[in-house]
């Protein structure tokens, strides 16, 4: 029986190797700038020399000698803590303390200006024995006596500081309170002046008996109100009934039309007005527009239409529209125009009346609200009054007991070891700062390194691309240096022209390497390819690439080699072969144009048919009755036909020329495509039922993989690039051997 063994996941430390051996640039950068600053930090370090001194914290119990316990300035809170060691340390570091010692001892900064409290406190260190009643005081600096003289200056401030703290306690409490004796008492004063002026502004003499006597008020009041609305609808209704009688719309300006009437002159002016209208009217059938008469009348008319107007703002009082027929109104008219008016006056009367008993009731309402709030705030006036009377009272009182404890002077600190110069320096541990800062900045650059990876989505591996597809790798090419006149991109191109095996690369190793692959389709099934779609995922991958060199290693073989430049969207066979492209595979499709005319021999046993004229749907060319009958034509003609075609990318191309051939190579390039793409274009092949005979993996570093997919060979030290698990790798070495 086999031993069973724990489940653990094993670590993967080639993975990590092979991610630092990606990302190295960024993560000798992180380290490099991380150890530059340690560096720099430990030269900047010079040698400083370390002064200590030792202090011993009493109790002082002089306090409670005097009677006076912990009522007076809570003296207490300092000396009878358990432990008084911690505040006395913060006391030394103070700000008066520190403040003393700079300007005794006329400490300076570099720049010959004194130097900051803060920075002479960082500086200052201040730490208590544990289990003991010592405080160890130290400093460091560039001088030595200036070190010794720091600290024991501020251990002399701090026990003067401290005598004198207590011996000004008693004092500084009898100080306070003869300063607070006046204040307290105007504190009284001002809490009888505050409560007699409340009850002067608020009209307060007894609460409960004016809020008796505004209930029964707003009680009248409302009786008042209801009687002066009922008077009101029944003024109102009369008042509408003589406006119907009257046909007045507004009152007031039939009231100031009747008045306007009486008056003498501005009847005449009426009667005048009447008269030159009714001449003008009898001289416009007379004569023609502008004659003088007829200018004459109109300038009489303007100017008795102004005086009228003049007349009636005299009367109005203002520029109230008034018509002319209003004016002239009978003895009955006027008659009810004088009852309107005097019920208009009763109705606005009433009114005003019912406004004032409302404001008289929503004051007394008001009152009645604020009643509540006016006592509560009495009763807290009266509180302060009492607390300020019994505040004055006590003061006055402890005024008599601190006068007992004005003379004490005794301190908490003795000097247990004064400072001494230091005779060595403290040391600088320049080397464990750089030690440490190597050790972070490579943590630190690993770590970039890893996230960096980790932001990465492109596939990096051979082992990558394997799990991810799960195709058979029929072939490896490794990544060659472009050094030829060929990989110079050309106008119109996104990208550099791809390489031929003979003409831009040797043969060795990538040329062995489409060997393998060639020999890898060969035998892959018991029936021999015809028809090959070379596809990718995306762009830039190497498609075409791997279409013409495979295509050159089968002619090397003897095979008679057909390669159709099938992208018709980004065509790149012409620019490889140096071929025009007026005319091609489009050119046969739609315009029939002869095959022997458009195939070009580029090679023995190699013959190219490029793309030719782009047309605007290449789809529908590629998935006609035409192409499908020219595939069967090229399949017969020629030993292998290898199709470039476009990525699986946004196009349905590859889909309709994989249906008419004997299947996909995928192209696969690390580094280029990232899994989302990857796996669309896994998706797009499976749902399609496309038949993938198997994937070529492109352009692969053969120094960052983790598996063995390539040989050393015994001609060279370089790498091959020979599938690990290919076909025929066992008899390709033999024959090369």
């Amino acid at each position: 029986m086999m031993e069973s063994r724990p489940n653990f996941e094993e670590i993967d430390f080639q993975k990590y190797w092979l991610v630092l051996q990606r990302r190295w640039v960024a993560a000798v950068g992180v380290f490099g700038t991380v150890f530059t600053l340690a560096l720099l930090y430990a030269l900047s370090l010079k040698s400083t020399y370390k002064a200590e001194a030792s202090l011993l914290i009493k109790t002082n119990n002089t306090s409670s000698l005097t009677g006076l316990g912990e009522d007076i300035g809570r003296l207490e809170s300092l000396l009878y803590t358990n432990s008084p060691i911690d505040t006395q340390a913060k006391i030394v570091t103070s700000v008066p303390v520190i403040e003393e010692t700079i300007r005794e001892l006329d400490l300076k900064d570099n720049e010959g200006k004194p130097i900051k409290t803060q920075d002479l406190i960082k500086q200052l260190k201040v730490e208590s024995v544990k289990g003991t009643d010592v405080l160890e005081i130290s400093y460091t600096n560039k001088d030595p006596q200036m070190a010794a003289k720091v600290v024991n200056q501020v251990i002399d401030n701090y026990i003067n500081q401290n005598v004198q703290a207590n011996r000004a306690e008693a004092v500084s409490a009898s100080k306070f309170i003869l300063e607070q004796l006046p204040k307290t008492e105007e504190a009284v004063q001002k809490a009888e002046f505050a409560l007699r002026r409340f009850r002067e502004r608020n009209n307060v003499i007894v609460l409960q008996e004016e809020a008796n006597a505004a209930v029964n008020t707003i009680s009248k009041l409302e009786d008042e109100i209801a009687g002066s609305q009922a008077q009101l609808v029944d003024v109102t209704a009369r008042l509408e009934k003589l406006q119907n009688q009257a046909k007045v719309n507004n009152p007031q300006q039939a009231v100031v039309a009747a008045d306007l009437s009486q008056v003498p002159g501005t009847q005449q002016v009426l009667v005048q007005l009447q008269e030159a209208q009714a001449q003008l009217a009898v001289e416009r059938s007379r004569y023609f527009p502008g004659h003088p008469t007829i200018l004459n009348l109109e300038e009489k008319i303007a100017s008795l239409n102004s005086l009228l107007k003049e007349r009636i703002n005299q009367v109005a009082g203002d520029d109230r529209q008034i018509s002319v027929s209003n004016l002239q109104m009978g003895q009955v008219r006027q008659k009810l125009i004088e009852d309107l008016a005097s019920t208009e006056k009763e109705r606005v009367g009433l009114e005003k009346r019912i406004a004032e008993l409302n404001n008289t009731l929503a004051a007394y309402k008001q009152r009645t609200k604020i009643l509540p709030k006016l006592e509560q705030t009495q009763r807290e006036l009266e509180r302060k009054l009492k607390a300020a009377q019994t505040t004055y009272e006590t003061l006055l009182t402890r005024l008599q007991e601190i006068k007992v404890a004005e003379n004490q002077n005794i301190g908490n600190a003795r000097i247990i070891s004064p400072a001494i110069i230091p005779e060595e320096s403290s040391g600088t541990r320049k080397a464990l700062i750089l030690a440490g800062g190597g050790v972070f900045g490579i943590l630190l650059g690993v770590i970039s390194a890893l996230t960096l990876d980790l932001i990465d989505r492109s596939i990096k591996t051979v082992k990558e691309a394997r799990e991810l597809f799960q195709y058979t790798l029929l072939g490896v090419i490794p990544n060659l240096s472009r050094n030829s006149k060929y990989s110079s991109p050309v106008e119109g191109l996104d990208r550099p022209i791809p390489r031929v095996i003979g003409r831009d690369i040797p043969h060795f190793p990538a040329g062995d390497a489409y060997q393998m692959l060639q020999a890898n389709l060969k035998f892959l099934s018991d029936q021999q390819l015809r028809a090959i779609a070379v596809t990718s995922s995306i762009p830039k991958e190497g498609k075409s690439e791997v279409s013409a060199n495979l295509a050159v290693a089968m002619a090397q073989v003897g095979r008679r080699v057909l390669l159709i430049d099938a992208d018709m969207r980004h065509p790149v066979q012409h620019h490889i072969w140096g071929l025009t492209n007026a005319q091609g595979l489009s050119n046969v499709i739609v315009d029939k144009v002869p095959l022997d005319s458009v195939v070009q021999e580029v090679m023995p046993n190699l013959y190219v048919l490029t793309s030719g004229v782009r047309p605007p749907n290449p789809v529908a060319l590629l998935d006609s009755q035409r192409m499908a009958a020219l595939v069967t034509t090229f399949t017969r003609d020629y030993d292998c036909v290898i199709f470039d075609t476009p990525p699986l990318a946004g196009t349905a191309d590859t889909a309709v020329l994989g249906k008419l051939t004997d299947g996909i190579l995928l192209v696969v390039r690390p580094g280029v495509v990232d899994w989302n793409s990857a796996n669309a274009a896994k998706e797009f092949l499976t749902q399609s039922s496309q038949k993938v005979l198997g994937m070529v993996i492109n352009g692969v570093n053969v120094k960052r993989e983790p598996d063995s997919y390539f040989y050393y060979s015994k001609e060279s030290v370089e790498l091959s690039a020979v599938p690990e698990n290919s076909i025929l790798a066992g008899k390709i070495d033999e024959r090369r051997l």
